[in-house]
């Protein structure tokens, strides 16, 4: 089994920043890819950002530039920086890992732009 936990979410101001950590724990293979999705209320869960264990990245058009998706392999963690945050980036944010067909998430953590 595989947990992930969540950390760093909050209220902010637009224009401020977060970061977002996630750390996964069990039995996880190597190679795999690592992400945040959000899902705001009444929409889809949506891809935010995604990194392979490779350090490949990739990026919801809506944040390239202002959020960056880093992790560390030896610590099974990955994060998320957001910076320049918009009132619509509020939303409930999911850390997921995957490989061959193994998918897990994280319970979420929010955050919420506002003044």
């Amino acid at each position: 089994q595989v947990r992930l936990v969540e950390s760093g979410g909050g209220l902010v101001q637009p224009g401020g920043s977060l970061r977002l950590s996630c750390a996964a724990s069990g039995s996880i293979f190597s190679s795999n890819i690592m992400g945040w999705y959000r899902q705001a209320p009444g929409k889809q869960r949506e891809l935010v950002a995604g990194i392979t264990s490779a350090s490949i990245t990739n990026y919801a058009d809506s944040v390239k530039g202002r959020f960056t998706v880093s992790r560390d392999n030896a610590k099974n963690s990955v994060y998320l920086q957001m910076n320049s945050l918009k009132p619509e980036a509020t939303a409930v944010y999911y850390c997921n890992i995957r490989w061959s067909r193994a998918d897990y998430w994280g319970q979420g953590t929010q955050v919420t732009v506002s003044s």
